[in-house]
């Protein structure tokens, strides 16, 4: 089993609080709003803490698809969420599985800096592929800018 891990940050200038009741709190609702690709966010299994797995249904290539979310810690007093994708179009054929780590700082003028490391173990003697984690990291840095333009030119969210 090969373990592939990388970090990312990006910039926002949406307060970390309330960046994080959309990205978390109102996630199924805001986030199909936001996202263009991505239809809707239902839970399909639990009561929304960890152990929920959420199905993320989106478009991709003209095609309906899905990906499901597994819930694994929320950590609300410090910006905190985890979850593992167990599922769908997300979790490619030769991995085992995807852990997301995100946490929310203060940053710069009263914005925030997203934090979030990703690791990815493969299946068997499958290696890390580079260009699946470049590319995850594109799919990363566009969801955030994309919430971050909907809360922008939606003020009235809090």
């Amino acid at each position: 089993m090969g373990v592939f891990t990388f970090e990312n940050e990006s910039i926002s200038s949406v307060a970390p609080a309330r960046l994080y009741k959309a990205l978390v709190t109102d996630a199924d609702t805001i986030i199909p709003k936001a996202v263009e690709a991505i239809q809707s966010v239902e839970t399909v299994e639990g009561n929304g803490g960890p152990g929920t797995i959420k199905k993320l249904t989106l478009i991709e290539g003209g095609e309906t698809k899905y990906v499901l979310h597994k819930i694994e810690s929320i950590d609300e007093a410090n910006l905190g969420y985890n979850y593992s994708i167990v599922g769908g179009v997300g979790l490619p054929d030769t991995v085992e599985k995807i852990s997301i780590e995100t946490k929310l700082f203060e940053g710069p003028n009263g914005g925030s800096i997203g934090k979030v490391t990703i690791n990815i173990q493969t299946k068997g003697d499958a290696q890390p592929n580079e260009e699946e984690g470049k590319a995850a990291k594109a799919r990363g840095d566009a969801f955030f800018k994309a919430i971050e333009s909907y809360l922008s030119a939606h003020p009235e969210y809090n």
